[in-house]
């Protein structure tokens, strides 16, 4: 947290090495955010390259005194969210997904991992959009409740409901289990 106060205000003084730092430090994490919540590998790096440009755009008027991560994920969000609200327009530009990386030693056990990946996938994509975002958000950028729910407007009862609900219907899918509503 130091680092990042340090690096926040560097930032707003011009440091092209804070923003490097910064870009060095999150990178990692809000890939795997934007993958999470798109399942394509090239619209996910192109929406955090989107937010790290504006970000360096930001750099003379940039206040922020929470969580840089936090923030950095927001927009994350917000820019997968617009994403998705322009594809639901076009019909029919969905990329084809891309297999998950697998850190898997021997080729069996890359397989299994691959076929799991993929049915987790799967399961993420037939989530309510709301669910899926709070799964991801609390397990790929480690966001809490409180964060989760101010981002999604909701209270964070909603937000841990739509958690637990999501990993029930995500467990019940790769189970194979039928769920039925009655």
């Amino acid at each position: 947290m130091l680092e990042d106060e340090k690096l926040k205000w560097q930032f707003k003084c011009g440091s092209p090495q804070a923003l490097a730092r910064i870009y060095e430090k999150y990178v990692d994490t809000l890939l795997t955010l934007a993958m999470g919540l798109l399942n394509n590998t090239a619209e996910a790096e192109d929406v955090v390259q989107d937010v790290f440009v504006s970000f360096a755009k930001s750099a003379n008027g940039f206040t922020l005194r929470g969580n840089l991560k936090a923030y950095l994920s927001t927009a994350v969000v917000n820019r997968v969210r617009d994403r998705i609200r322009r594809q639901r327009h076009r019909p029919g530009t969905r990329e084809a997904k891309a297999p998950a990386a697998s850190e898997a030693r021997g080729p069996e056990e890359q397989l299994v991992f691959s076929e799991y990946a993929g049915r987790l996938s799967e399961a993420l994509d037939q989530l309510p959009r709301e669910q899926r975002e709070t799964i991801v958000l609390r397990l790929k950028a480690n966001m809490k409740f409180k964060d989760i729910a101010r981002l999604q407007g909701t209270s964070v009862n909603t937000a841990l409901g739509r958690y637990r609900y999501g990993l029930q219907k995500l467990r019940s899918s790769i189970n194979g289990e039928v769920e039925y509503d009655i």
